[in-house]
């Protein structure tokens, strides 16, 4: 089995906190997840996720206008600058302060970072030139004036000045070259904080808007006071330069019952765009002041606004939420609507064909998310209490989802209609936190906490069936096998207990263990019963014997990490020294453990070694992530990132804290708790290429890079397109052409040979074809499949293949797992498409049946009459 599983996409969080940026053609939008960043492309429906991370919570991100570099500062001022394109790091950086606005020049040439009171103009690195510089970051100069915490940036269209706006009720005009310096101002008379400063087109006119809701329109020349002193001799003088100025023409209310906390400004269109604290956010055309609309888009504050280039386009960001959305304000329609999970996320599982992830959440909230785009299909809201476990009835391709819920209740939820179809309950009122689905779909079983029985429901009728007795305490964890009606229970009496359920018994003796069992998971094959304990063991049981086979001490490789108000070091917290969830992989070999630890453990069963470790997140915003702390933290009352400092915000709504005491989960998205680092579900994919784990930083996925790429060691001198194409028609050797194909990787001569073979040669070339290549030719075929009128020779191909190679595909059936899925699929969508074209002629074919059989009657007897 491979291990160099890698992390390649984060779902179940769109946004956390900062700005969110479209890239220069207005397709792709980037937002900060904690501390790394997504990028949405909203025209392809995917997303990804940047490998990197930092060691805070992102607080600003910029991409320059050639969308090659891209800068992420963290909430310490740590920047990372990252190649785009390649998704690469280049280089770290520390700007040693808050950064609290981030921005590219129009022109590329410099980028400006504000500090708390200044702003810093540095020289965009030039990566790839001749010039290339040691020290890519040198800063070209420190702009100072302003009183108070700077808000925003914003820079003029021909990059020669920029605008700021600050909490010193002011805005500032500075310029980048020195002999435009005498173009400095200051734009008072503001009666709140500033929250933007924007130039119009032509540059000479200047927007404000303040945080209590005011629209300051200021323009360049004399003022009229002055132009009234001098009006008896305006004709007589020439305007002298030192009377011109910034001053204000006209003031605008916005008239919201909310503060104002973001807004944007496009000049092409002269279109303003203001979200206010109340999740309304409005759109207005200036310089008339003309609203065009407003909507309510959340029921929490809008945190960021922005519009890209061609002005289309409105995202929005909701950090308390968590949402982000993309809007289309002249169709009035959602380009993008996502939204993550409120609370932490409890359960999580793969849909059978492995196209789907569902994820249940503390907030009663049942997500699918689409493993290709990585975006949410549709959420289920109707529990209301907590989700605790998920499972799949694995019958056919009408996959039913199961979920438990500490309301009560076990639902069947129809994931083609999306709709819950049956609900199940006890008859006492209990909350279930285990659940178990028998594969064929015809019975499911839950186990609560509350007490010591297995409750068994018939699928068809919602019937409640049998409760099944025997553990001695509240039942922790349940797992069906995938044949023989073989179910295994978990209690937190130090016992497994297998059982027939459709023999109505026990099948075995109980599995003693040394202590509580907080997980267990079954092997594929039915034949071994993997079980967690509190004291950090995995014990590995066969189920036909009753006897233990195998024991893993993970203990100290699941360790690590301390709290900042821990009085022991991290090697001593026996909070993390355990495992709360196990998943085997598709061949039974692997098994991965996780639990309350950064870390998950991927560890071979049948020689119990460790594989590899997986770091989940360094993030260091979160607790648990560091093994030693920082003695300079440390103050008289207690760690410094746990003293509440909301008492200084200026609003009101930021200085009342509503966290709870001593609470550990707290709202994900505040990051006001400081929530523990915790991975509370595991799950391997069908196929065994991929694995999410459900965290505290959301879902994350980790998967085998399958694509094959350009491997110069399998070429020689020999190994040419020419050489390929002259195999396939003097030498007639297709097998040796499409070898060479495969080794250069090029479609278009992969193409060519392969619908050069004849049809009475496949079956021989199919049989001469190397394993190693099996995997990339099934793979084609299922591409050339879906969209080429060649049915019945892909079909051939396929037929051929599979008589040749059924034997190989049958032993590695692991290896080949994905490609034969992929193949399935396409031959299945083929053959419902041939169905339906055969259904809709049937008719047709009949009426001409009949009809010429009318016609050959009609004659014969036209025949006979003559």
């Amino acid at each position: 089995m491979k291990t160099e599983f890698k992390f390649s996409n984060l779902l179940g969080t769109v946004y956390r906190q900062g700005n969110l940026v479209f890239t220069p053609d207005g397709t792709c939008l980037l937002s900060p997840v904690g501390n790394r960043v997504t990028c949405f492309d909203l025209v392809n429906n995917k997303s990804f996720t940047f490998s990197y991370e930092h060691r805070k919570n992102i607080a600003r991100i910029s991409l320059n206008p050639q969308a090659t570099l891209l800068l992420s500062v963290d909430e310490d001022g740590r920047a990372i600058l990252v190649n785009f394109i390649r998704r690469t790091v280049l280089y770290h950086f520390h700007f040693k302060d808050k950064v609290t606005d981030l921005s590219f020049s129009p022109d590329g040439k410099f980028f400006s970072v504000t500090c708390f009171r200044q702003i810093q103009l540095w020289r965009t690195p030039k990566y790839g030139t001749e010039d290339q510089q040691f020290a890519p970051f040198v800063r070209h100069r420190i702009y100072t004036g302003h009183s108070a915490e700077i808000t925003s940036l914003t820079w003029s269209r021909d990059s020669r000045f920029f605008l700021t706006a600050s909490k010193d009720l002011t805005a500032r005009i500075y310029s980048v070259q020195s002999e435009d310096s005498s173009a400095a101002s200051v734009l008072g008379g503001h009666r709140d904080d500033v929250t933007g400063a924007y130039f119009s087109k032509d540059q000479e006119t200047i927007y404000t808007v303040t945080r209590d809701g005011a629209l300051f329109t200021w323009k360049y020349g004399v003022p009229d006071f002055l132009k009234q002193e001098d009006e008896e001799d305006a004709d007589e003088m020439d305007v002298d330069d030192s009377r011109m100025r910034w001053w204000t023409v006209r003031r605008d209310f916005f008239k919201q019952d909310a503060k104002v906390h973001c807004a944007t400004f496009h000049a092409d269109t002269n279109l303003l765009v203001v979200g206010f604290a109340s999740g309304v956010f409005g759109i207005y055309e200036l310089p008339d002041f003309n609203m065009i609309h407003t909507l309510s888009i959340s029921q929490k504050s809008i945190d960021f606004v922005t519009i890209n280039t061609s002005g289309e386009w409105l995202a929005f960001g909701a950090a308390k939420l968590g949402q982000l959305l993309v809007w289309e304000w002249q169709s009035e329609s959602y380009i993008l609507k996502q939204q993550g999970h409120y609370d932490s996320i409890n359960c999580a599982t793969y849909s059978p064909d492995g196209s789907k992830v569902i994820t249940g959440s503390d907030d009663g909230k049942i997500k699918v998310w689409d493993v290709a785009s990585g975006f949410a299909v549709v959420t289920f809201t109707e529990h209301i209490s907590a989700v605790t476990a998920l499972e799949f009835s694995k019958r056919g391709a009408n996959s039913v989802l199961f979920s438990a819920s500490l309301d009560g209740s076990i639902r069947a939820w129809d994931l083609i209609r999306y709709r819950n179809f049956r609900t199940f309950t006890a008859p006492s009122r209990i909350q279930f936190s285990s659940l178990a689905v028998d594969p064929s779909g015809e019975v499911v079983c839950a186990g609560s906490i509350d007490d010591f029985d297995i409750h068994l429901w018939s699928v068809q009728t919602g019937q409640l069936l049998d409760r099944l007795s025997g553990h001695e305490g509240p039942v922790s964890c349940l797992s069906f096998a995938e044949e023989g009606g073989i179910l295994a229970s978990a209690s937190w009496d130090k016992t497994v207990r297998v059982w027939d359920i459709f023999a109505r018994h026990v099948s075995v003796e109980p599995f003693e263990q040394q202590s509580d069992v907080l997980s267990i998971a079954l092997r594929p094959d039915s034949k071994q019963v993997a079980v967690a304990t509190l004291d950090g063991q995995i014990s590995i049981w066969d189920i036909g014997n009753g006897r233990q086979v195998g024991v893993i001490d993970g203990r100290r490789d699941v360790s690590g990490g301390r709290y900042h108000d821990d009085r022991f070091t991290a090697k001593n917290a026996a909070r993390s020294k355990n495992f709360r969830s196990l998943s085997y992989n598709a061949d039974g070999t692997c098994i991965l453990a996780a639990g309350n630890s950064r870390y998950i453990c991927l560890y071979d069963v049948d020689n119990e070694v460790l594989l590899r470790k997986y770091t989940i997140s360094r993030n260091m915003a979160l607790e648990g992530t560091v093994d030693k702390l920082n003695s300079k933290d440390m103050t008289e009352a207690g760690p410094m990132q746990l003293i509440d400092d909301a008492g200084d915000a200026s609003d009101l709504e930021d200085r009342i804290d509503r966290s709870l005491p001593g609470a550990s989960r707290g709202d994900l998205s505040a990051r006001k708790t400081r929530p523990a680092i915790r991975t509370t579900a595991i799950k391997f994919s069908p196929t065994g290429s991929s694995f999410v784990a459900a965290s505290t930083e959301g879902l994350l996925m980790y998967s085998v890079d399958n694509e094959f790429f350009f491997d110069p060691f399998d070429l020689d001198v020999d190994v040419t397109p020419a050489a390929a194409i002259e195999a396939m028609q003097r030498e007639h050797d297709y097998v040796k052409a499409l070898v060479m194909a495969f080794r250069l990787n090029e479609r278009y001569l992969i193409h060519r040979i392969y619908e050069s073979v004849r049809t009475r040669d496949i079956s021989l070339v199919a049989r001469r074809v190397p394993v190693v290549y099996l995997s990339r030719l099934l793979k084609f075929i299922a591409t050339m499949l879906d969209d080429s009128p060649h049915m019945e020779f892909h079909l051939r191909w396929i037929d051929a293949i599979l008589t040749a190679h059924g034997m190989i595909l049958k032993q590695h059936r692991v290896q080949f797992a994905p490609e034969l899925r992929g193949l399935l699929k396409v031959v299945g969508k083929t053959y419902k498409d041939i169905a339906k074209l055969s259904d809709e002629n049937s008719s047709l074919l009949t009426y001409i049946l009949e009809e010429k059989g009318s016609l050959d009657s009609y004659d014969s007897m036209i025949t006979v009459q003559a």
